[in-house]
């Protein structure tokens, strides 16, 4: 069993230390603004990733649109607001409103058919 000697573990806070030293000179020479925003920009470096990294799940859990293609029903996923191809058949969508809908020229009407089911009239 061995012990570490005080001087070893002193030596390990010796950069600390020499950071808060320098840091009460600078207090008590009237420079407390530079000792302020030191910490201000260590402490914004050290906050900003996990900001960035929560910011960035909200905006891609708001923008991603998992849908069918109009066309030919296969299911994938795209940006909101956006224009892309279907990856299956290549038809030109637009994702709008968290749908895909096909890319229409201007005056073109696009119609969706409907299956209507028919009565047989007896006379």
């Amino acid at each position: 069993m061995s012990f570490k000697s005080p001087q070893y573990q002193l030596s390990n806070l010796r950069p600390v230390l020499t950071l808060v030293a320098i840091a009460w000179l600078l207090g008590s020479l009237g420079l407390s603004w530079l000792v302020n925003s030191v910490l201000i920009i260590v402490g914004l470096l050290l906050v900003a990733p996990a900001i960035a990294f929560f910011g960035f799940q909200w905006w891609l859990s708001r923008s991603l649109v998992a849908d069918k293609c109009p066309v030919c029903q296969f299911e994938f996923t795209g940006l909101n607001n956006t224009q892309l191809e279907c990856p299956n058949c290549g038809e030109g969508l637009s994702v709008e409103n968290s749908h895909f809908h096909r890319i229409t020229p201007a005056g073109t009407i696009d119609v969706t058919a409907v299956e209507v089911p028919t009565k047989l009239l007896e006379e």
